[in-house]
């Protein structure tokens, strides 16, 4: 068996026995095509890559000056496939020992509310209907802090109704990262978005479907599921609109959704099953953004606070 077929196996067992999404998929096939390139450039296949061979691959990483975490990733791929082989096919695994570099702490970048709502109402042009749609994203992003790949791939079926002892809600169904689902309650803002571009513009999309319908929630102007990149876009064009440009994306909405709930005094662990963590440890980031503006208002304010 050569290395593509090993290759293959491994991106079968991910997606079957782990349930990885498209995107994850999509990320471990690059990673193992650029450890291809480096199989072929020195001669030897997946089995005969041994630790000198792994120290070569570092270095060849870092000569293609690539971002630490893309680097860290593609050895946490390499990790996970050598562990498949050793595990399924008795290989020897010469990633054991391979460790990832540090990657200094950044904290996410985090809009205040008024620039949140300046993007939002950005999106709105005057003779395009289908800014209704683009609005409903916005607020769906803000609201449920999703990520836009989550957003992107609704189903009307996944927008629900739900009667309280206080009040009506609607909730969304999330698939996120492995396929776990997770619900997250809509704000009223979103809600009122989501209904105007349903009533106003989907049916409008839909009927340029050759089909005649399309199950996705979000359609685009041929009818079909927006794409993620069409998302991002439309993020980016609302930035402009209103000098948000440096480091503006729909995951600047995840960020601001959980440090605003923080700042509003949310408990983590709600807002660690909201944001759908598997460990409160990644949330408890969003923490060190609040305490940072803590800190500062105390400078501020305190009068022996500064030397």
């Amino acid at each position: 068996m050569n290395s593509h077929q090993f290759f293959d196996q491994f991106l079968n067992f991910q997606r079957i026995e782990r349930g990885l999404s498209k995107n994850s998929l999509a990320a471990y096939t690059r990673d193992l095509e650029r450890f291809s390139t480096f199989l072929s450039k020195e001669n030897i296949d997946a089995l005969s890559f041994d630790e000198t061979q792994a120290e070569k691959f570092i270095s060849y990483l870092h000569s293609e000056k690539l971002a630490l975490s893309t680097s860290n990733r593609i050895l946490s791929t390499l990790r996970s496939f050598y562990a498949y082989l050793e595990r399924d096919h008795g290989a020897y695994n010469p990633m054991k020992d391979v460790l990832s570099r540090k990657i200094p702490l950044r904290l996410p970048k985090a809009l205040t509310i008024s620039q949140i709502t300046q993007l939002i109402e950005a999106t709105v042009v005057s003779d395009d209907i289908v800014s209704l749609r683009n609005k409903a994203i916005l607020e769906l992003l803000y609201s449920s802090g999703a990520r836009v790949s989550e957003v992107v791939g609704l189903n009307l079926g996944d927008v629900l109704d739900m009667k309280s002892e206080d009040a009506d809600v609607r909730i969304i169904k999330l698939r996120g990262k492995g396929g776990k689902e997770r619900i997250v309650p809509m704000g009223s803002y979103s809600v009122k978005a989501l209904d105007d571009y349903l009533v106003r513009v989907r049916p409008s999309l839909v009927s340029k479907n050759a089909k005649g319908k399309n199950e996705a929630l979000f359609l685009n102007q041929r009818g079909s599921r927006i794409s993620r990149q069409s998302a991002w876009q439309l993020v980016v064009d609302a930035a402009n609109r209103v000098g948000l440009t440096e480091g503006i994306s729909p995951h600047v909405f995840r960020h601001s959704f959980a440090t605003h709930l923080l700042d509003g005094g949310a408990d983590i662990r709600v807002v660690q099953e909201l944001l759908g963590h598997a460990s409160v440890t990644t949330t408890q980031i969003y923490t060190l953004i609040t305490i940072d503006k803590i800190r500062e208002s105390y400078a501020m304010a305190h009068p022996r606070a500064l030397n």
